[in-house]
């Protein structure tokens, strides 16, 4: 088998290249460089021989595919990632401009430089190198679309429509990454979830808190207590309906809480919720918690803000909330069970009515499966090679598996159309990547290594 030598210099190149497009595809005024993002991948696809071909989706984003037919006996492998972004937000808040690539102390920092830009230029980079080793022994589809971070709805229904499109043996998804950088890492669950929407209402109007506060009916109080239902004094999830869920276990790699805390970027003295820290036998962990059962986040409040506070009880008040359920709960029962959760906690007769929307399923795989088992070895392989390249890595650990509390719906879409195939995920970000935040990062031996276990991969793909 060849041994691979990533390019650092040339990976660095395409993602500075893409990540200078400011591409998000939810704000209708950046168009264009969405747009120029699409030709930029269009490009380097075709760049690499394949041939690529644009197709409109119904969310106006055209989802890029390269094609390589290497003979009919071979087996098909798709390569998937994404080229829209999240919005950078304020640009001044960044250490350094979020459209150009910028390295310190080892890391390179940009918006998309981890999710999914990176794993763009890992497919490049894998592309490249394995077409230096005499070519993949398998047919490639490589697909790139552009509106995931809205849901991902226009590719869904593309696949819908034109299924042949993509059909393919084995789907690796590079949209996740290693639990810290240098440990190779396979994703073989995700959480499904939905959004709701609760409003809950006490009065006609606006009323004067001098005159009437004290038996008045404050409907952000009544929304407080219904919200803090949720949660016991603990900080343990309690949904009603739900209670087995609330209690089931993660069977994969734990997630150690110093690490979590860590990651996360939890203040000090500030209590991880749920138990996870107490030690105590029959304490629940923080994988059992992120991965393993049900969990509900406040992401949207709406009173009246504090800089235009004035003297009044409103009449109003409204909550998002962000339900996120393990890969084998039907998120739609799980989102029924917090309505009525909410309408049955509401306090004083308030009224009260809850939206569900958003209802995304999630996705699990067995990493037992030949392909993922040999993506497995080619990660870890990649990784052993890798050691000591770079002086900002640790000598690398064995390859772990461990779930994932984000959700990509076009799994589930994938695993609907395509039973038969098999699914992996994995990727170049690691928890120091701060996807979707300010200064987001991805580590440069990440793309490397993953690229180089990519071309393995499809270097081996068809002795299975």
């Amino acid at each position: 088998m060849s041994t691979f030598t990533p390019n650092r210099e040339r990976i660095f190149n395409d993602l500075s290249a893409l990540v200078s497009f400011n591409s998000p595809h939810s704000v209708p005024e950046l168009a264009d460089q969405h747009a120029a993002a699409a030709d930029w991948v269009a490009a380097a696809l075709a760049e690499r021989g394949l041939e690529v071909e644009r197709h409109a989706t119904a969310d106006k984003a055209d989802a890029i595919i390269g094609r390589r037919h290497v003979s009919d006996d071979a087996p098909t492998v798709l390569l998937y990632s994404h080229y829209d972004v999240v919005p950078a937000g304020e640009p001044a808040a960044w250490t350094a401009d979020p459209f150009t690539l910028t390295e310190r102390d080892g890391r390179w920092y940009g918006r998309g430089a981890a999710d999914c830009k990176g794993n763009v230029a890992m497919h490049l980079e894998a592309l490249r190198l394995i077409d230096e080793a005499g070519g993949p022994q398998a047919n490639l589809i490589v697909l790139v679309e552009g509106s995931e971070e809205l849901g991902g709805g226009g590719l869904e229904k593309l696949i819908q429509e034109q299924p042949g499109l993509f059909e393919a043996d084995v789907i690796l998804i590079a949209d996740s990454g290693n639990v810290a950088v240098g440990t190779p890492t396979l994703t073989t669950a995700l959480r499904g979830g939905a959004q709701l929407k609760i409003t809950v209402e006490t009065l006609r109007g606006a009323i004067h808190s001098g005159t009437f506060g004290g038996p008045a009916p404050d409907p952000v109080a009544a929304l407080i207590r219904t919200l803090d239902s949720l949660r016991d004094a603990s900080g343990h999830t309690t949904i009603d309906g739900l209670s087995d869920a609330l209690t089931a276990t993660w069977t994969g790699q734990p997630y150690d809480a110093a690490a979590f805390r860590a990651d996360a970027g939890v203040l000090d003295g500030v209590s991880l919720l749920g138990g996870v820290e107490s030690g105590t036998a029959g304490s629940p962990g923080v994988a059992d918690t992120v991965w393993a059962r049900p969990a509900v986040t406040i992401i949207g409040f709406t009173s009246t803000p504090v800089s235009e506070a004035v003297n009044a009880i409103v009449p109003r008040a409204e909550a998002q909330l962000n339900l996120r359920v393990p890969a084998d709960m039907d998120p739609a029962a799980a989102a029924e069970a917090l309505k009525q959760h909410l309408i049955s906690h509401t306090p004083w007769g308030a009224k009260v009515s809850v939206e569900i929307f958003d209802i995304n399923h999630g996705f699990a795989t067995d990493p037992s499966r030949p392909a993922i088992a040999l993506l497995g070895e080619c990660l870890q392989e990649s990784y052993e090679e890798g050691a000591g390249s770079d002086p900002t890595v640790t000598t690398p650990t064995d390859l772990v598996t461990v779930g994932s509390g984000g959700s990509i719906p076009l799994t589930a879409t994938l695993q609907e159309h395509f039973p038969d195939a098999t699914i992996a995920m994995y990727g170049v970000e690691d928890n120091l990547a701060g996807i979707h935040s300010v200064d987001e990062s991805v580590h440069p031996y990440e793309i490397e290594r993953v690229a180089v276990a990519e071309a393995k991969f499809l270097q081996r793909v068809a002795s299975l």
